[in-house]
């Protein structure tokens, strides 16, 4: 389940945030990346600072960390750590909003440590500060771009899949569905061809309402699904080949397979991106933001305003109609 060579002590954490705090296995997964870099980083540090500049990716690789314990951890300081994220900026040229989320992780691990498990004698990343994050604005297809993606996986007649593959894009960019959430769809959560449960962040269940698009593109696939003959997760709505639930994976290929296709750089558009396109395509046609909140299974509001700042078309048009927009 976890890494073969994590300590122990990194294998309680993790544990305690799948049985206590409910989190998704892709959010324990994410924690178990940071946290093994980290600890095998502090293993170096801790002999020598600049060591841990001139290791190699490969040295780096080698490092084993499986005998780290409480002791050690409670040598760490607050210094070791800004150095580390330090190391992270300067050395690996991590993005900022890739350092903070590492920030995060050694944050929650050391506090669960120290006030939960009780494995160490004090929290060295209590005053540890995450680097100041500008907002970002997601990118998106344009209206035509993603009816160009559409049309291409609609016209794909080489593809045996090619129901099953127009349907999965439909849906994202109809729904603004995470790719977990698409890949976690049953049949039975499909109810009276209206509406889809789905299994959101935090293992929470949402539901996902259907518009004629999506419901046609639904209706075009099922039939073409249940012809499979080897399928082995019967309640799996989309199926790979061999009849078992499609992984995040291949889902991704698809997604790059189409977006190539469609003549779009495939480094840019992800799934995750397909889902910004729908939350920008729905505000830019009015959808107010508390709505579009519930429509993406968004916790908070603030992760929902980020699609308040990209539509440029409609700042052009508020500037176009104001009275004063004559020549003097």
């Amino acid at each position: 389940m976890f890494y073969e060579d994590n300590p122990e002590i990194l294998n309680k954490f993790l544990m305690y945030k799948l049985n206590n705090e409910n989190l998704s296995s892709k959010t324990v997964q994410e924690y178990e990346y940071d946290l093994y870099n980290f600890l095998k980083a502090m293993k170096v540090i801790k002999k020598s600072y600049k060591e841990l500049e001139n290791l190699s990716k490969e040295d780096f690789d080698k490092i084993l960390i499986k005998d780290l314990d409480s002791d050690f951890l409670n040598k760490i300081s607050s210094l070791d750590i800004d150095y580390y994220i330090s190391y992270l900026n300067i050395n690996k040229k991590y993005k900022p909003h890739t350092r903070a989320r590492t920030v995060a992780s050694i944050k929650s691990f050391f506090k669960c440590l120290f006030l939960n498990l009780k494995e160490i004698n004090n929290n060295p990343a209590e005053t540890v500060k995450a680097p100041k994050l500008g907002s970002r604005i997601p990118k998106y297809l344009t209206l035509s771009e993603a009816q160009s993606l559409l049309n291409t996986v609609k016209n794909d007649n080489k593809s045996k899949f090619k129901e099953r593959d127009y349907c999965i894009i439909t849906l994202f960019l109809n729904c603004g569905m995470r790719l977990s959430e698409l890949i976690s769809i049953d049949i039975t959560g499909i109810r009276d061809n209206d509406t889809i449960n789905v299994l959101g962040k935090g293992n929470k269940e949402r539901t996902v309402y259907l518009n004629n698009a999506c419901k046609k593109a639904l209706n075009d696939y099922i039939p073409t699904r249940n012809t499979l003959t080897n399928i082995k997760d019967k309640n799996a709505l989309f199926l790979s080949e061999r009849g078992t639930r499609l992984s995040r994976r291949t889902v991704e290929y698809i997604v790059e397979k189409y977006i190539t296709m469609a003549g779009l750089d495939p480094n840019k558009f992800t799934p995750h991106k397909l889902r910004h396109t729908a939350a920008t395509l729905m505000y830019g046609s009015g959808v107010d933001i508390r709505t579009l909140q519930e429509v993406l299974g968004h916790e908070s509001i603030k992760t929902t305003e980020i699609y308040t700042h990209i539509d440029n078309g409609e700042i052009r048009k508020a500037v176009d109609v104001n009275p004063l927009n004559t020549e003097i």
